[in-house]
């Protein structure tokens, strides 16, 4: 009875390629499996039909970043579940491939409050956690507030620049009203776990918070629960 063989190395023989380059191939994306694409280049085949796609390239899997739009009330752990192949946006314009290693060992950076919404970066991509990281300070974040109450005087002064919290003075950002029950934040080194204590000091309660932008990224039309991928174009 003939034993099963390594997918790597049946790739090798059908391409008659090296086994790194069958490796890379299959860790790409490029080969299916009795019509199922398959990525672990050990996987075990024995009598299935192995296929390699025409347009094949051999290319190291890049690591991905996603651009998730986060529901309100879900935790980063949680998004781990909800961030797969059937919620991303039929509208991203990327242009990137899917694979199913897109998936693990995700990052979550600029983290939001549980109860807040709006877009949250995930990556595997070193670049961009020192990116977002190191340059915090000067990567502005865009946030829409529902608000309820009645502001104190010179509240929206106070938001723009004065308030102090744990001995700390807050640095200048921009606070607008969008219209009568929302506020407009721009912030920069400033967390947006912030923001409802800031709102709470000026006399008002932060009904909703939703993060719409981080530096010259927006959510634009991504729906709750859904992602896109970081196009090689996109620029914090």
């Amino acid at each position: 009875m003939t034993e099963p063989v390594r997918l790597a190395k049946r790739v090798a023989a059908l391409a008659q390629c090296s086994r790194r380059e069958a490796e890379m191939y299959i860790e790409g994306g490029w080969v299916r499996v009795d019509g199922v694409i398959v990525e672990e280049p050990q996987f075990k085949v024995l009598d299935q039909r192995v296929d390699v796609d025409p347009d094949a390239q051999l290319e190291a899997a890049e690591p991905a970043t996603l651009l998730w739009h986060k529901p309100a009330g879900v935790t980063s752990d949680e998004a781990r579940a909800l961030v797969h192949a059937e919620t991303r946006s039929a509208e991203d314009p990327s242009g990137v491939r899917l694979l199913k290693r897109h998936f693990s060992r995700l990052d979550t950076l600029l983290p939001l409050p549980d109860k807040a919404s709006g877009l949250v970066v995930l990556t595997q991509d070193w670049r961009v956690k020192r990116r977002l990281e190191e340059d915090f300070d000067r990567i502005e974040q865009e946030l829409v507030v529902e608000v309820a109450g009645k502001l104190a005087p010179h509240g929206l002064a106070l938001l723009n620049h004065g308030l102090s919290f744990d001995n700390y003075a807050l640095p200048p950002i921009k606070v607008s009203w969008q219209n009568e029950n929302h506020l407009r934040f721009a912030l920069k080194r400033i967390a947006p776990d912030k923001v409802e204590r800031m709102c709470n000091a000026v006399g008002l309660q932060a009904i909703a918070i939703k993060r719409i932008r981080i530096g010259r990224i927006p959510m634009s039309r991504l729906q709750p629960g859904q992602w896109r991928y970081l196009a090689s174009s996109d620029r914090f």
